[in-house]
């Protein structure tokens, strides 16, 4: 089933996601259906506080943005409870957009690398290292279960270039390919 994705203003974006157990009620159809939202709104990730669930769950497919021919340098997993252990590498730039912030895209520096302790949708724990376009989008969706949005690191200049897009997001005057829950 498609979700509706919850816009900039939420109060649930801004909030650190609580962890799950293995118990917890429909988890695996939730996942299934986070799927399904991302694809249908053209994602490469989702976390559970875009779909209204403060909890500690995100998902990232990068295997479709890899060129022809290395698709197996992608991952496409479900990430719970995930924990950082370490960043590093030499910080890059790389143009961000989000589902939550429809159309709004900016620089964002991040580190090249993470290494993450987390459960997979089977709860089996793991402890892996990522780089690259990898690291970036777990990056990403491991913010949003922190309550932190890309647009919280943008430079200030950038801000207030899209300070009045930001604000009609919040007010749920934009149009949208896909279905979103305002604040209003």
């Amino acid at each position: 089933m498609i979700l509706p994705i919850y816009a900039l203003g939420q109060p649930v974006l801004k909030k650190v996601g609580e962890p799950i157990t293995a118990d917890y009620k429909g988890l695996s159809e939730l996942i299934e259906n986070m799927w399904e939202t991302m694809y249908n709104a053209n994602g490469i990730g989702l976390a559970a506080p875009q779909i209204g669930r403060g909890i500690r769950l995100f998902l990232v497919d990068t295997v479709q943005m890899m060129d022809e021919g290395k698709e197996e340098e992608g991952i496409k997993m479900a990430f719970i409870n995930a924990e950082k252990v370490q960043e590093g590498g030499n910080p890059w730039y790389y143009e961000e957009g989000c589902l939550s912030i429809p159309d709004v895209h900016g620089d964002v520096e991040r580190p090249a690398q993470i290494k993450l302790k987390f459960l997979d949708a089977d709860f089996k724990e793991h402890v892996k290292v990522f780089s690259g376009v990898n690291a970036r989008v777990i990056q990403h969706e491991y913010d949003h279960i922190d309550g932190k949005l890309f647009t919280d690191y943008l430079k200030p200049l950038k801000r207030r270039r899209i300070k009045r897009k930001l604000e009609s997001i919040k007010k749920g005057t934009i149009e949208t390919k896909y279905k979103m829950k305002f604040a209003r």
